[in-house]
């Protein structure tokens, strides 16, 4: 059974003490992990580092008022998205880090450090193999074309010879109505260059604007 270390009579300096220090502790370990998982920011490793021991003391302010303290805490984590769009990665560790503070702040130091070792773990194991990755070449193809061409099936020969299936996913005007941009989400064949699939595109759009990337939403929120 798990104790908790802030007395009934009130929150002493001794655990005080041991409050700040163990989520500033824990804190830099969720934010270590989180550089292991691919891209990120300093800015967000700075808020994973701190997050642990604002939200701790935000329960001992409530005093340990579990859903007043995840209000107030869950209302100020949202606040860093309003300027940046997050990733899937990005959200997990803010509750991540979110959840070890409530703990703290409740006096749980022991279970608030197993939890971290848990999921530290968990994550390492995640990060380290192949789990969840996807076995295709998805991407995006973005590409211009002039108002009188028939772009319905201009392109699906050159499509049938560099990708294993495409679809056209999205259609709007642009400049002025002078030109259409076309979205396609494809799967590229194995050992088949992007710049080869360009070269040929270009020759029927009249070398306008062509490009190709990873698929973002699949990262984003």
């Amino acid at each position: 059974m798990f104790n908790s270390i802030i007395e009934s009579t009130g929150l002493t300096l001794t655990s005080a003490s041991i409050c700040i220090v163990s989520s500033i502790i824990l804190g830099l370990i969720i934010s270590f992990i989180h550089t292991k998982g691919g891209k990120y920011s300093k800015n967000i490793c700075i808020t994973l580092a701190i997050l642990p021991l604002l939200v701790g003391t935000i329960m001992i302010m409530v005093n340990g008022n579990l859903g007043t303290g995840v209000a107030i805490a869950g209302a100020f984590s949202l606040v860093r998205f309003r300027s940046m769009q997050g990733t899937s990665r990005d959200i997990i560790n803010i509750f991540w880090a979110m959840v070890v503070g409530i703990a703290i702040g409740m006096g749980q130091v022991l279970f608030a450090s197993m939890i971290t070792i848990v999921v530290s773990l968990v994550l390492m194991i995640f990060y380290s193999t192949k789990f969840g990755e996807n076995k295709f070449n998805n991407k995006i193809l973005e590409i211009l074309v002039p108002e009188n061409l028939e772009y319905d099936t201009m392109f699906n020969e050159i499509f049938t010879k560099y990708t294993n299936n495409f679809e056209l996913v999205k259609v709007k005007t642009t400049n002025l109505g002078s030109l259409y941009e076309l979205k396609y989400e494809i799967e590229l064949k194995k050992d088949l260059r992007e710049r080869d699939l360009i070269n040929e595109l270009r020759v029927l759009n009249g070398n306008l604007k062509i490009s190709i990337h990873k698929d973002m939403m699949e990262e984003s929120l």
